[in-house]
């Protein structure tokens, strides 16, 4: 699966963690950068993910990024850039770091945190 990566100067350990994923980047924009907040007309070729680093990003280059994907049918992930955030991300997507099998199909269903689980509010009653 390919990502192109919007935002963060830097990337640190990040591509360590997409490597778990079976992710590899095909691009990164800082987003910082004059040239970076430039609207681009289309995403690179074979991009199957956009990643959105928000923790310096403007909420105009996030919209127009966010629009693109839409467009491109493109599954987008906006978290802060750190590595425990990244991955939290990636796992509520759906993405699996154990296998290629969940690497392929997001989660179907969600587990309820208790069988025994009840309403924290009880409805009102009509009077």
């Amino acid at each position: 699966m390919n990502a192109m990566l919007v935002g963060a100067d830097t990337l640190g350990n990040i591509p360590d963690v997409l490597q778990k994923f079976g992710i590899s980047i095909a691009r990164h924009l800082s987003g910082r950068n004059s040239s970076h907040q430039r609207k681009l007309d289309r995403l690179p070729a074979g991009t199957d993910l956009l990643i959105l680093f928000t923790d310096f990003l403007g909420h105009n280059v996030m919209r127009h990024f966010r629009e693109l994907a839409a467009e491109h049918n493109i599954r987008f992930i906006a978290c802060r850039r750190s590595v425990c955030a990244l991955q939290q991300s990636l796992q509520c997507a759906g993405l699996c770091a154990e296998c290629d099998r969940c690497n392929a199909a997001p989660a179907e269903t969600a587990r309820p945190l208790s069988d025994n689980s009840r309403p924290l509010r009880r409805a009102a009653r009509p009077r």
